[in-house]
């Protein structure tokens, strides 16, 4: 069962798929951008506060991305860290 879960998520990772890997830390976070090969767009880690403010940067920067790639679907990728993920997982499902 396990591997058909994990095949299904690969599956979803296509050409327009923008994926993020994102290192959360209690105050800072930072996030990279690559394609479903694993091709970065982001020249260096894009560094946001984990505020309001940092979040709303951080929309910008992937919307500009994506644009910018040609992507219509995100998949964010992070090791929940203790609580300094909560704030960050609420707003990214949105």
């Amino acid at each position: 069962m396990k591997s058909n879960t994990q095949n299904a998520k690969i599956e979803a990772i296509t050409e327009k798929t923008l994926v993020l890997g994102i290192d959360v830390g209690s105050e800072t976070h930072y996030a990279r951008a690559f394609d479903y090969r694993g091709v970065e767009y982001s020249k260096k880690p894009f560094k946001f506060s984990n505020t309001e403010a940092g979040f709303v940067t951080f929309k910008a920067w992937v919307l500009d991305i994506k644009e910018k790639h040609g992507k219509d679907k995100v998949i964010p990728g992070m090791e929940p860290t203790g609580h300094y993920w909560f704030n960050l997982g609420k707003v990214s499902s949105r």
